[in-house]
């Protein structure tokens, strides 16, 4: 098997709904990367975002449960990845609900990457304290956790209380499908350590995660640090194995890209120790994304043995 490299899906694209906005978008673009080689697709979480943000270079995003559901259905290995899913905007046992349903439903395939997200004004619209979204976060994983058990359970969270309760099916993938943990904090970082099964970093220049206010990992002496800090925390709290490190997207796809620079890319962070990294495509036509989906799989997913 390669090495797995996912793909961010284009189906936020709605200013261009004649190519991405179909069901038919979704047939071709997700068995075209299924085929070329990528391990799972990416769907990202914005049920209301504010405007301003949407006009200072934000996106929208379809529901991520509607969507992978619909690509689940047409394809067969393709991994059913959130990226991310903002924890604490859901309750957490509505989102237990979507992700043991799906697993079950399409074989064991979900992916559930998390973050705390960073958009006040989405936050204010659906109703969730933004300045306790991080504790919301860890109590929402644990209630989680418990209701993927199949057992009876009580849980007393913030503004919920499960007296007597029990969740089936459980999810296919036991105890439950890989949980990433996104974030670039140092809290991230300790959360994947306490909770996850991989941190999920997010590195980009410091220019972008200004806007997102998120910290910056972009020289490699951060991401060292990072990695550093990871080992250190996993020692101190007794985790004798430190959880994967799985990155998002680290390499953009466009007309005339290096496969050589894109090879040199991720097999960089492979010597780092992470055991998968993720691409993204940004075109105008379905067509064009699928040609360079196909290129970069014999071109460069096939030489990552």
């Amino acid at each position: 098997m390669n090495y797995p490299v996912s793909i961010t899906l284009p189906f936020d694209h709605i200013h261009l709904p004649d190519e991405f906005i179909s069901m038919e978008a979704i047939v071709e673009v997700c068995q075209t990367a299924e085929a070329a080689g990528f391990s799972a697709g990416c769907v990202t979480d914005h049920p209301v975002p504010g405007s301003r943000w949407l006009d200072n270079g934000g996106h929208y995003a379809q529901d991520p449960w509607v969507l992978l559901s619909m690509i689940a259905a047409v394809t067969t290995t393709f991994k059913l990845q959130t990226n991310i899913l903002v924890l604490p905007y859901r309750n957490p046992f509505v989102t237990a609900r979507s992700v043991s349903s799906l697993d079950v439903f399409s074989g064991g395939r979900v992916i559930l990457g998390i973050g705390a997200g960073y958009l006040k004004a989405e936050y204010k619209a659906l109703g969730v304290d933004f300045d306790n979204r991080n504790d919301l976060m860890d109590e929402y994983l644990r209630a989680m956790k418990l209701a993927w058990t199949g057992e009876d359970f009580a849980f007393e969270g913030t503004g919920y209380t499960a007296p007597g309760n029990r969740m089936l099916p459980t999810p296919v993938q036991r105890p439950h499908p890989p949980i990433l943990v996104g974030g670039n904090s140092r809290r991230a970082i300790r959360r994947a350590v306490e909770h996850g099964d991989a941190w999920y970093p997010f590195f980009s220049p410091a220019s972008v995660t200004a806007t997102a206010r998120t910290v910056s990992l972009t020289e490699e002496e951060d991401i060292d640090a990072a990695l550093a800090y990871l080992r250190e925390y996993s020692q101190k709290v007794g985790r004798e194995v430190p959880p994967e490190v799985i990155l998002s997207s680290v390499f953009t796809i466009t007309p005339g890209y290096s496969p050589q620079e894109a090879i040199d890319t991720i097999s960089g962070y492979r010597a780092k120790g992470a055991s998968g990294a993720g691409a993204s495509i940004f075109v105008d036509t379905r067509a064009e994304w699928c040609d360079l989906a196909r290129d970069f799989g014999e071109r460069v997913l096939s030489k990552l043995d």
